[in-house]
Parts: C-alpha cells; structure tokens; sequence
C-alpha cells in the first residue's frame, strides 16, 4: 500500500531509484532558505526519502534551530536575507563535528566554495539544484567522486543569474545595477523583463 508522493517537489523523479538505508540511523536535516516555495518543495522531496526535516527562513532561524536539535544533515543557502548561511554551518559545528553539510547557492564562485568548505561544508550545489542531485550529495560516502552535472547551467542563465543577483545587491535598483555591470539601463531593464534562460 504504498503511495507515491504527490507534491511537486524540485525536480523530483519517479525513475531514480532511493535507498533510504544510505541516510543512516539519524535522519534529522535541517533547511536554511529564504525562498519559501523552493523550501517547502525540497523539504516535502527530501521526507518523501526519507529525512526527518526541519525547515529555516533565515540565519537567525537556522541558528536557534540548531542550538535546540543539531542535525546530522544540513543544507544551507549561502546567501540569505539577514546574512551568511556560512554562519550557521560554524553554529552547527561549534555543536556537532559530524553533521553532513551542502551550500546551495545561486551565486557560486570559487572564494566562497573555499570558505564553506573550511568551515565543515562537503559540498557545493549551484542553484537550481534538484532533490536527486541533493540527496546523492547528502549520502555521498567519504571518497566518492560526486557524478558531474547531466544539465549545467548554460552561458546565458549563469549570466542572468549574476545580474539577479547584483540587482538584488542593490535592493533592485535598476540604475544602480547598470552602473555596477557598466550596462545601458534600458538594456538591464530589457533583461530583468525577461524570463530566466533555461
């Protein structure tokens, strides 16, 4: 009598295959993102295999999640609306050296991969990362090289995902985003109306 889940979750395929044992005895996982929808979505994908998950909007959120309960897992975006999602990796390992780490991030670049790494993160996803690539990620044993990417992000949608994020930078002032890229305003104004290339 077993159920398919019905939700919509990140890009969640019925022809992988899960082993839930890979998880191992502690299932608890905590995820930090302050996009809502995209965070309910991965939180109903990972329960459907099999992680106990508790959810966080925000760095304070994640913080006070972990001082209460460490989880074994965690995956944080880097860039949340009060700060850091590196601070709350150093809350969970200053409380549990053990925890398995994944910095998601629209906003990938080598100096913050380094940095989330020292501070205890095994892996780096670019957003937009689905729930197989995250799950593999999350059981992925020590010593195992991590499959590359079937779909990486083109030219064209890293490119749009960089002025999203100056954009957002400058709390979506077009002017002052086209001054930072050195683009003709209405250039970047042609851009933003556009939807995101796949």
């Amino acid at each position: 009598m077993s159920e398919k889940p019905t939700s919509s979750a990140v890009n969640d395929s019925n022809d992988v295959k899960i082993d839930a044992s890979a998880i191992g005895p502690d299932t608890s996982l905590l995820l930090v993102d302050d996009d809502a929808p995209f965070l309910r979505r991965l939180a109903r994908a990972m329960e459907a295999r099999g992680f106990s998950v508790e959810i966080a909007e925000s760095v304070a959120e994640g913080i006070a999640k972990t001082k209460t309960r460490p989880p074994k897992h965690a995956v944080i975006d880097l860039r949340l609306t009060d700060g850091s999602g590196l601070d709350v990796i150093e809350a969970i390992r200053a409380r549990r050296d053990d925890t398995r780490i994944i910095m998601l991030t629209g906003y990938g670049n080598i100096a913050t991969a380094v940095n989330a790494v020292k501070l205890g993160a095994v892996d780096y996803l670019a957003k937009p990362a689905d729930a197989d690539d995250i799950f593999a990620a999350l059981v992925q044993r020590a010593g195992e090289r991590a499959e590359p990417p079937e779909n990486p992000m083109s030219a064209d949608r890293v490119r749009w995902e960089h002025i999203q994020r100056v954009y957002e930078m400058c709390e979506r002032n077009v002017s002052e985003t086209a001054r930072r890229l050195n683009m003709h305003r209405r250039t970047l104004q042609r851009i933003l109306a556009k939807r995101a290339p796949k």
